[in-house]
């Protein structure tokens, strides 16, 4: 039985907030976690800006791809992160639900988007120190 909790990071696209948690719970927790992440309608592909950032990390996610959230996805996580409040997801989480508001970062270029990334990284600090 897997007893690393999962942690699942929904954003609208899966593309950029979504992306970013994961990236960060993977950087700042290493194995203490399982982290995932999906979208309401997933776009072609990973927000290269919010890639470029996490690359400032020394981390590579412009190999991911973005998908859809499934209930299956839900069923199987420990923790359900909302990157923005009042999302419809397709069934009700098993796990706790955390609902954050963070911008869409589509448009913007890496230097808007490293302060998301340092916020984004201080409610995950959080998350760990909880657990």
């Amino acid at each position: 039985m897997n007893t690393t909790p999962t942690v699942l990071f929904i954003c609208q696209h899966n593309a950029g907030r979504s992306q970013l948690g994961a990236a960060l719970l993977e950087h700042l927790a290493g194995d203490r976690f399982t982290a995932t992440s999906a979208g309401l309608s997933p776009a072609d592909e990973v927000n290269p800006a919010v890639a470029a950032t996490v690359a400032e990390l020394g981390m590579d996610i412009t190999d991911r791809t973005p998908r859809a959230v499934t209930v299956q996805d839900l069923d199987d996580a420990d923790l359900v992160v909302l990157m923005k409040p009042g999302l419809e997801l397709p069934s009700t989480p098993r796990g706790e639900v955390l609902e954050w508001s963070f911008p869409n970062p589509e448009a913007w270029d890496a230097d808007a988007v490293r302060p998301l990334r340092e916020a984004v990284s201080e409610k995950i600090q959080a998350v760990i120190i909880a657990r």
